[in-house]
């Protein structure tokens, strides 16, 4: 599990949102993201859209699969804003 810092500006918005959808459907791995002890896959908009992550929140990203260090990787940079 990777705990960061949301750094994207207005946070998981509905279109940044989509675009981490996009990127997490790219990889084979499960992404399952926590906040506040709610979980949501990192495939479902509408479950993402249900944690309401603002820039600043912390979160923490569960990736498991045969891609899962190239996931991580990707996703951290978009989620720091870094990409």
């Amino acid at each position: 599990m990777n705990s960061l810092i949301v750094q994207l500006p207005r946070g998981l918005q509905a279109r940044h949102t989509a675009l981490f959808v996009h990127k997490v459907s790219s990889f084979k791995s499960e992404v399952i993201l926590f906040k506040d002890g709610k979980t949501a896959s990192g495939k479902d908009i509408m479950l993402i859209m249900d944690l309401f992550i603002r820039e600043g929140d912390e979160i923490t990203l569960l990736v498991d699969g045969c891609d899962e260090q190239m996931a991580i990787e990707t996703l951290q940079k978009y989620l720091l804003n870094l990409s």
